[in-house]
């Protein structure tokens, strides 16, 4: 066995580590549209609205000890520091990381360090050794990295790594704070900091913060089992947009938001407190020039020459194998896959060789140092196995390797294998294309590395599927010149296009059209301008009318429908609203009558149950009487009953509601994708039939109501809203039934949307909490 070791301090590459005051004078008009915004838009601004401030795990250059007194620098290489470095340079934007320095530093060092990378545009963290620890080593590799990638047999769930997390993204909020001024971007990098979004939102409510998440996104079903996997949610969440490289991650995440938080989104946009958050996929890129012009440079290409000599002699291959030593990377499964194509292909003993090239990372890692000892037995086992007297079929590397050396090695060697058993995007396999500039060489790429999405041209392989990495590898091997260039010049042609740097612009682009989205919002939300002219109108009216819409609007939702009844603060506020001389108070809710009567029966309120069948005014001596608007027939519920019910037992966790008009079916607690496809179906299975018998299906907040045509909130308005001697009106709602309320309203008249998304109404508040202060507030009028 030929094996050489050479460990470098410093591996090659390592992208992984590294109410409101606003005023509302206008009616609300459509957001902008929601999509990927044109890049350019971030090259015309130019930055002007302010700086940005990059957020990662490390800074992007490596420094040591000159041995004078000072330090030595040198950039970092990896796809990230590529990517953002020419943003970084821009003037003024800044790059906050951990320094990682030496725990023994005092703080005279410390300060000559910081202002050594401070010239570099550049803030270090500095952080207790047991915190780094626990956050890096543990939390952070040992948690979140094994977990998201697919490796629940490597995680490890511990408390105290948990808070050493939790305090070390404390200590990054620190040091954004210090720095950060009005107008700056923050674009916060990778799991390391997946609280921080959120605790910068707490301190900075208007600035922008943007989120990339460099690994996989994994499932619902094992996301889940992470204890903190509600606080990482909504940590992340405090971001205005949230990148992935795949939208295979994209999905992932939205189904935890849904199923963890309980925020749905649409086409990826989700309501977080009322302020919008876009989640989307940008596939990062390389520097592909860098690549394709380092190997045409005459000394690599001598060094191409060179290595073609030394390992094509007699027509003899080169695949390549170049990774990080990570056991999400597959190496052990390459090597398995290896020797079954030697076992198979006996014709191929002398003819091919596997360079296989493993950087060195978290040697001081028990579950790594087992993986660098299995790979070195497999090289060996293959090697003794095979061998000739003069063919070795593995030439094993494990070290880190200059740029001009690895370039070298991409443009001499015949076949790429990346096989990854899971990686968030993997950057080797797009170095390699570059590096084969409008030439041939075949890539074999795993179809769980985020690349694939874009690499489709490549032989694609299922890095578990032994026999099929073998027959992949007997293609690549044997593929005619002219199959290669015809399968890599779209890849190349798309590499070429999607830069790092358009990625980094690309994204930063999009921060800016949620920013304007948000605008575009946030300028109808009910601020101090607009809530003082309500209450001055409110105070000059003799005679006040305001209908109030329940669930959502006066109280949270909660999967139980039956678990919303008021608490004592609501029923004072409608108690001491009510019980004005000038008020009148309507609750005007999709409730059933009998859950109306018990929960607000007692208060000087009218009621309007089921959308409008019934009304009942405030109780009087004699009590209060409900009377329907207008007779209805519910026998048409007998035929419609069993077709819920069937979707009921179908569809777990729904249920059916049945007032006495109408039939309601719920699934607030239903998995999104399949309460989507029920919705459909029960539509489907309803069909034109309901029409004919004079009864409506209807859409609401996570309900599917049947109940007679023509009944609505809006029909059950016009009592109110015709009667000229009210001097001031309001209606407030929350979803598509109070539309109806919005659209009967007279101009004059305040409407209010609880939460975000189209609507009718004037303006809005962001959630029932804001509803309840103001309702105080008119109650204290």
């Amino acid at each position: 066995m030929r094996t050489r070791e050479t460990t470098l301090a410093t591996p090659r590459r390592d992208i992984l580590d590294i109410m409101p005051p606003t005023r509302i004078d206008a009616p609300l008009a459509p957001s902008a549209a929601a999509g990927r915004p044109r890049v350019e838009a971030r090259e015309a601004s130019a930055q002007d609205a302010g700086r940005l401030i990059i957020v990662s795990n490390r800074l992007p250059y490596r420094f040591e000890d000159d041995g004078a007194g000072g330090f030595a620098f040198a950039r970092s290489v990896g796809g990230l520091a590529t990517g953002l470095g020419p943003l970084h340079e821009q003037d003024g934007n800044l790059w906050i990381g951990w320094a990682d320095a030496d725990a023994c530093m005092d703080e005279e060092e410390r300060a000559h360090l910081s202002a050594a990378l401070g010239e570099r545009a550049c803030r270090p963290v500095f952080l207790d050794e047991d915190d780094a620890e626990a956050y890096y080593e543990g939390f952070s590799n040992s948690a979140i990295w094994p977990l998201f990638h697919g490796f629940p047999q490597f995680t490890r769930f511990d408390e105290e790594e948990w808070e050493a997390y939790r305090r070390v993204n404390e200590r990054f909020c620190e040091a954004v704070l210090a720095e950060a001024r009005p107008g700056d971007t923050l674009w916060i990098q990778d799991y390391h900091l997946m609280l921080l979004p959120s605790m910068l939102r707490a301190k900075l409510p208007d600035v922008a913060i943007g989120f990339f998440l460099h690994i996989p996104f994994p499932d619902y079903e094992t996301f889940r089992t992470l204890p903190w996997r509600d606080e990482i949610i909504r940590g992340v969440l405090g971001a205005d947009l949230i990148g992935f490289h795949a939208y295979d991650y994209v999905r992932h995440f939205l189904s935890s938001c849904r199923r963890v938080a309980g925020i749905e989104n649409t086409s990826g946009t989700l309501s977080v407190d009322g302020r919008i958050v876009q989640v989307d996929a940008f596939p990062l890129g390389i520097d592909y020039a860098r690549y394709r012009d380092a190997a045409r440079k005459p000394s690599v290409r001598a060094s191409v020459e060179s290595l073609a000599a030394e390992k094509g002699h007699d027509g003899c291959k080169v695949m390549l194998s170049v990774e990080r030593l990570d056991y999400s990377k597959g190496i052990p499964e390459r090597l398995d896959a290896f020797d079954a194509f030697l076992d198979r292909h006996p014709e191929w003993a002398g003819r091919v060789v596997l360079m296989l090239v493993t950087v060195p990372s978290r040697e001081n890692v028990a579950s790594y140092r087992a993986l660098k000892k299995r790979i070195d037995e497999l090289v060996g086992l293959i090697n003794g196995k095979h061998s000739t007297m003069d063919w070795t079929p593995v030439d094993y590397y494990y070290r880190a390797l200059p740029f001009d050396q690895l370039v070298s090695l991409y443009a001499a060697s015949d076949v790429m294998l990346v096989t990854p058993l899971r990686d968030g995007m993997n950057l080797v396999c797009k170095e390699y294309l570059a590096c084969h500039d409008g030439d041939g060489g075949v890539l074999v790429l795993s179809e769980m590395a985020g690349a694939s999405y874009e690499l489709h041209e490549a032989l694609c392989v299922n890095p578990f599927d032994r026999a099929g990495i073998v027959e992949a590898m007997q293609q690549a091997l044997t593929m005619p010149p002219d199959e290669q260039r015809r399968r890599n010049a779209p890849m190349q042609q798309r590499l070429a296009r999607y830069t790092s740097k358009k990625w980094a612009r690309e994204f930063l682009a999009a921060v800016d059209d949620v920013k304007r989205r948000q605008a575009g919002m946030s300028a109808h939300l009910l601020g101090p301008t607009s809530a003082g002219r309500l209450l001055d109108a409110f105070h000059a009216a003799g005679r006040r009318a305001l209908l109030l819409d329940y669930d959502g609007t006066l109280m949270p939702f909660s999967d139980d429908p039956a678990r919303v009844a008021p608490d004592e603060r609501l029923l004072k506020v409608l108690a001491r609203l009510g019980g004005h001389e000038g008020n009148d108070v309507v609750v005007v809710s999709g409730r059933d009558h009998a859950t109306l009567e018990a929960w607000l029966g007692a208060l000087p309120v009218d009621l309007v149950a089921e959308h409008g069948v019934w009304f009942a005014e405030r109780a009087g001596r004699t009590g209060r009487t409900w009377t329907m608007q207008e007779p209805l027939d519910n026998s048409w519920k007998e035929a419609v009953r069993p077709v819920l019910a069937d979707f009921v037992d179908r569809t777990p966790g729904s249920l059916l509601e049945e007032k006495d008009y109408s039939l309601v079916w719920h699934y607030r607690t239903c998995s999104q994708e399949l309460a989507e496809r029920r919705v459909i179906e029960i539509k489907n299975a309803l069909g034109d039939g309901l029409a004919d018998r004079g009864i409506a299906l209807m859409d609401g907040n996570k309900v599917v109501e049947v109940k007679p045509r023509g009944v609505d909130k809006g029909h059950a308005a016009h009592r109110w809203f015709r009667d000229p001697a009210y001097g001031f009106l309001l209606a407030a709602g929350d979803d598509r039934t109070d539309e109806d309320v919005f659209e009967a309203a007279p101009e004059r008249a305040w409407t209010i949307k609880i939460g975000s998304g189209p609507t009718l109404a004037r303006f809005a508040l962001k959630n029932c909490g804001e509803m309840r202060q103001l309702l105080e507030a008119l109650a204290e009028a």
